[in-house]
């Protein structure tokens, strides 16, 4: 079992920033992908980021690619995601997630409690 706590969110104009962070506890760290979805209003959750074991690879969603970056320091057992020109509609709480090996393509086995993200136009 692993513990994954998210922090960073709040309200921010559009065009503004945010890092979120996710801290892994309880299970090794390195040994998995990890990935940040989010789910807005009236909406399903939607992957938006995903990086391997080691960082060598990362995957974004269209919506965001050029403005998320998705990065880990397996030292701190954390997980981050930069976001930089926030949109209005990048509004929704934000899950990290850890798969269930080392790359992304495996099925998302852990989530966070989520963090809020609001954008104002």
């Amino acid at each position: 079992q692993v513990r994954l706590v998210e922090s960073g969110g709040g309200l921010v104009q559009a065009g503004g920033s945010l890092r979120l962070s996710c801290a892994a506890s309880g299970r090794t760290f390195s040994g998995y992908a990890m990935g940040w979805f989010r789910q807005a209003p009236g909406k399903e959750h939607e992957s938006v980021a995903a990086i391997d074991w080691n960082g060598g690879h990362t995957n974004y969603a269209d919506s965001v690619k050029g403005r998320f970056t998705i990065s880990r320091d397996n030292a701190a057992n954390t997980a981050y995601l930069q976001m930089n020109s926030l949109r209005p509609e990048d509004t929704a709480v934000y899950y990290c997630v850890r798969y269930s090996g080392i790359f992304y393509n495996t099925d998302p086995g852990d989530w966070g409690q989520g963090t809020r993200v609001t954008v104002s136009s």
